[in-house]
């Protein structure tokens, strides 16, 4: 089954932008399309307008508001226009599990959009287009990334990442909650969260632990944010080290004297720089098949999505 992803239609290839282009991302359009339903949307269309069409940027006004304008126009304003789009797109969206937006869009922009003042200066650090920003706004643990970031493989792996892990929370958790479900999910991410935030993983760890003194529905909405805040930190090679001895240990009675050597060398080197984390990966998993933990062969931190991706041949 596919996942339910958004997309800005130009990265997808459709032929929306001003100029009558697009922006074909081909890992998203090539790769991701294989594991994702990409649900693609066109701001600037879905709000009526042409293609082609004239340019739009945004503009800040002396009072401090920012306005989506037209280029050449700073009178014709779509801001209303896009923000009610927007809201209005989003009631739909209660079953994607991620967003790839348009880098540099006034509308789509995740980060550092150009942001206009009337004197033609730009405004330095830029801004959050209108439609991504009402966006991430109203469904702040929703996965989103910038398609030219995902050129770089770290960040490319960690969207992707967290989208599959909202998938698998959405799936395991449902409509029917209840805290044997909770604890369940919980348990198969413990190692995941030591890797991208040994903080939040202790505090996540608390959080579960009172889960009896919550409402379910609003632990719900609490530990989805909690989570999802926690593993859009990127896993440093210090943090996956430790994750890795912390897995070697549980092979300490099977293994051979130097077969733990083996896997700690392996280990320092990829802490090293030396190594791609697949290497020693792929050792424990070996020693997985030979000696079977229960504990370990559900932690999503050995498999976390499909091979076939090669996400992790970069990390």
């Amino acid at each position: 089954m596919t996942i339910s992803v958004g997309i800005s239609a130009c990265v997808l290839g459709q032929k929306v932008r001003f100029d009558g282009g697009h922006k074909q991302n081909r890992f998203a359009a090539d790769e991701l399309s294989k594991y994702f339903d990409f649900k693609p949307v066109c701001p600037e269309v879905g709000i009526g307008m042409t293609i082609p069409r004239r340019a739009i940027r945004l503009l800040q006004l002396p009072a401090g508001d920012e306005r989506l304008v037209d280029s050449k126009d700073n009178d014709i304003d779509f801001t209303s226009q896009m923000q009610e789009f927007a809201q209005q797109q989003i009631t739909h969206f209660g079953g994607l599990r991620g967003y790839v937006v348009c880098a540099k869009s006034p509308t789509c922009g995740m980060e550092r959009v150009k942001l206009h003042i009337p004197n033609g200066n730009t405004v330095p650090g830029g801004s959050v287009g209108v439609y991504t920003r009402e966006l991430m706004e109203k469904m702040p643990w929703l996965p989103v990334e910038e398609d030219g970031r995902l050129q770089d493989p770290v960040l490319r792996e960690n969207f992707v990442f967290r989208v599959f892990s909202l998938n698998d929370f959405y799936n395991s958790i449902g409509d029917n909650l209840s805290y044997d479900a909770f604890v369940k999910f919980h348990s198969r991410y413990k190692l995941v969260l030591m890797a991208h935030s040994p903080i939040a993983y202790k505090d996540i760890g608390r959080l579960v632990a009172s889960i009896k003194e919550w409402d379910l529905t609003e632990f719900y909405v609490e530990y989805r944010q909690q989570f999802m805040d926690a593993i859009k930190n990127r896993a440093s090679k210090k943090n996956n080290t430790n994750v890795l001895m912390h897995l070697q240990g549980y092979f300490k009675r099977s293994l051979t004297k130097e077969q733990k050597q083996e896997l700690a060398d392996l280990i320092m080197s990829y802490r090293e720089g030396n190594q791609p984390i697949l290497v020693p990966l792929a050792i424990i998993n070996h020693y997985l098949k030979q000696y079977p933990d229960p504990y370990l062969q559900l932690q999503t931190f050995l498999n976390p999505y499909p091979e076939e991706l090669k996400l992790r041949y970069g990390l």
